[in-house]
């Protein structure tokens, strides 16, 4: 398996204790630098109001399987928890749109670090990506 950074992060979140506890948090401008190789992938990207920012938290700890959550005492696995630490940490952020300038998509709601690879971006699509169920806790 072979994974490659389309772009890097450029946020004012120098280290883990800057960053917001939730990205959809937060109204903080973050930028999106995508490498001149992806750039053609951009087409049409303005039109969208929200995008699914996929990054890789290059600080975390890898070797963790288990923690306990803010919200509660007991200890819970890592996959049903949204813990930065984890096998692969592969951070998913609903981000907003705000404007895409060359190869720079501004957004607000990314909780990433600077200096975080960028390994995907992708539309939100209202009507696919999301679902109201018993499962809407913060985790």
């Amino acid at each position: 398996m072979e994974i490659n950074p389309i772009g890097i992060i450029h946020s004012p979140y120098k280290n883990k204790s800057d960053a917001p506890f939730q990205g959809r948090m937060n109204n903080v401008e973050t930028v999106l630098e995508i490498y001149p190789e992806y750039v053609d992938g951009l087409l049409s990207i303005e039109e969208r109001k929200h995008i699914i920012v996929l990054y890789w938290q290059h600080l975390s700890k890898r070797d963790i399987l288990r923690h306990v959550t803010p919200w509660g005492p007991e200890l819970r696995g890592v996959f049903s928890t949204r813990t930065p630490n984890r096998p692969n940490p592969i951070a998913f952020c609903v981000a907003d749109l705000m404007k895409v300038d060359g190869n720079k998509l501004y957004v607000k709601g990314v909780d990433a670090l600077d200096g975080s690879y960028l390994i995907d971006v992708k539309p939100y699509v209202y009507e696919l990506d999301s679902i109201k169920g018993p499962d809407d806790i913060l985790l």
